[in-house]
């Protein structure tokens, strides 16, 4: 299933966030998603947040992937991410463990 990334990041993640605002903040990060072909977003689940708005930002953990590869990622996180972090497709900046949370911020609907 094919996700329409622009919306989930404009839309979809916000409401969710908003909805779930104190889980949100237990992550204690920012974010910097680089989805080639799609955008960029900055995501802050610190204390600050949680905010999800488009464009950079310096972040704690930077992601970089490519949008067909941001698909698979969707669809089986724990397999697909290993699997595209080592084969690199997808580039992780800054502290690499938060990265391993973002299947949390997935989460919030």
């Amino acid at each position: 299933m094919t996700v329409d990334v622009k919306k989930m990041f404009n839309e979809d993640l916000p409401a969710g966030l908003a909805k779930h605002a104190e889980d949100a903040k237990t992550l204690g990060a920012t974010y910097q998603l680089n989805i080639t072909g799609e955008g960029e977003w900055f995501i802050d689940c610190s204390a600050n947040g949680p905010v999800v708005k488009a464009g950079t930002e310096a972040a704690d953990c930077t992601i970089t992937v490519a949008a067909e590869d941001f698909q698979k990622l969707l669809e089986n996180p724990q397999a697909n991410g290993m699997q595209l972090f080592f084969a690199g497709k997808l580039k992780v900046a800054g502290n690499q463990m938060l990265a391993m949370k973002l299947q949390k911020l997935f989460s919030f609907k």
